[in-house]
């Protein structure tokens, strides 16, 4: 049962490995290792490339909303300011005023000293999307890849591992059968 089958899985990769390696014109393991390691290396770029867009569209949303916050609540932020920073006014718009205060705080800790335009934002949001997707794409068809030579990789490992275990048990019999031979 088992055994069979994973007799017929593990010839059927071999095979897929070996047509595979023969596509690619790859005729050497250290060849394969190399290929292997560079696609591996580039996946992991591509891979660090989204996470990198994916962080700057985070940044710029969260960018966005503090403009817009800052936009909406400025003016009671003035009239607080005009009316002597009031207890009794600062209670009545509590809410507001802490929108603008954190939204000026976050200015700060991003050391902007020119708040940029929405409009500006949202073109380097699209901008940043529309390369993250390119890129995404390509990582994922780069990743399909490297598995293909991670897996062509490990059957070729293993099928040279084999010829050496063969190899190292027919070199024991036959030093077996000349030391029987010579007593």
């Amino acid at each position: 049962g088992y055994e069979r089958w994973a007799k017929v899985y593990n010839l059927k990769a071999a095979a897929k490995a070996i047509l595979f390696l023969q596509e690619k014109d790859i005729h050497t393991m250290e060849q394969l290792r190399e290929k292997t390691e560079d696609i591996t290396r580039h996946s992991h770029e591509l891979l660090d490339s989204v996470k990198q867009s994916e962080k700057r569209l985070a940044e710029i949303a969260i960018l966005r909303k503090h403009i817009v916050n800052y936009a909406k609540t400025r003016e009671t932020y003035v009239a607080y300011r005009k009316a002597g920073y009031s207890r009794k006014f600062y209670e009545a718009h509590r809410e507001e005023l802490t929108l603008h205060k954190a939204a000026k705080e976050a200015f700060d800790q991003l050391e902007i000293k020119k708040i940029p335009k929405v409009k500006e934002l949202n073109a380097e949001y699209a901008k940043v999307l529309e390369s993250k997707k390119k890129t995404y794409a390509e990582y994922r068809k780069v990743r399909a890849e490297m598995q293909d030579y991670q897996i062509a990789l490990k059957v070729a490992e293993a099928c040279v591992g084999e010829e050496a275990e063969k190899e190292m048990l027919q070199k024991e019999q036959e030093q077996g059968q000349a030391q029987s031979q010579e007593r």
